[in-house]
């Protein structure tokens, strides 16, 4: 039985590594990265709103109790574990995740198994980085940023890095310049975000479209829900995976 109602659950492996995944909806593949600390209620139901838009949204957890809400306790935990995993790097500057590796096959599963031009990716705040890191291979046509907060932003150049090596960062340069943009979300207050946009802006330029919200918000698409920016996610799904419209 799946721990989220409505939800089918199973193990996705590769690279040596599996985690829990939850499947939901018909159309386009869209991959929903959690927030710390995991899949929470308004995760689920973001992910739950990109069903409905047309999509099979895939959501991976990958640390968290899936369905429990937000808490100070659930924060404090899960931070404690990515910070002392070795899948992610959260304090290090030019490097990619090692977690990338299995992000990345389980989008080259999900666009090989439903076809279209690719996938779409979503990460927010800790794993807001994660979709550029997935652009590398191809199978990503639809990156989404929501808060990327990692490398911790606690120096300037941590504040500025995109959580990429080198070779991946020309690798996403490539691929925008071939034409796939990066839709990026941010409230222009949140210090989580540190100087990321600006990186952005200046590896990416036009190919980075960058929203960015007045406030002191941080969860754009789910505690601090912004509804005309997760209209402009679903309508760049849409566009990138060339979805049929809604009913």
């Amino acid at each position: 039985m799946s721990r989220l109602a409505g939800w089918d659950e199973s193990v996705f492996e590769a690279d040596g590594r599996g985690y829990p995944i939850f499947r939901r909806g018909a159309g386009p593949g869209v991959i929903v990265i959690h927030e710390i600390p995991g899949i929470t209620p308004k995760v689920q139901g973001f992910a739950e709103e990109v069903v409905d838009a047309g999509f099979t949204v895939v959501m991976p957890s990958l640390f968290g109790t899936p369905g429990s809400a937000m808490s100070v306790g659930a924060i404090v935990s899960s931070l404690v574990k990515v910070c002392i995993s070795k899948e992610f790097v959260t304090m290090a500057t030019g490097q990619t995740s090692p977690i990338a590796t299995w992000t990345r096959a389980l989008a080259k599963s999900l666009h090989e198994e439903l076809g279209g031009p690719g996938v779409g990716a979503l990460g927010m705040c800790f794993t807001g980085g994660f979709a550029l890191a997935m652009m590398v291979d191809g199978h990503v046509a639809a990156p989404v940023l929501s808060q990327p907060s990692v490398p911790f932003a606690v120096t300037k150049k941590l504040a500025a890095d995109l959580n990429l090596s080198p070779a991946d960062l020309a690798a996403v340069k490539e691929r925008v310049e071939a034409g796939c943009p990066v839709l990026g979300l941010r409230y222009t207050s949140d210090k989580a975000v540190g100087t990321r946009f600006e990186t952005l802006r200046r590896e990416l330029g036009d190919g980075f479209l960058a929203v960015e919200l007045e406030g002191k918000g941080h969860s754009v698409v789910t505690e601090h829900r912004h509804d005309e920016s997760v209209a402009k996610v679903l309508a760049f799904f849409q566009d990138r995976l060339a979805a049929p419209a809604p009913r």
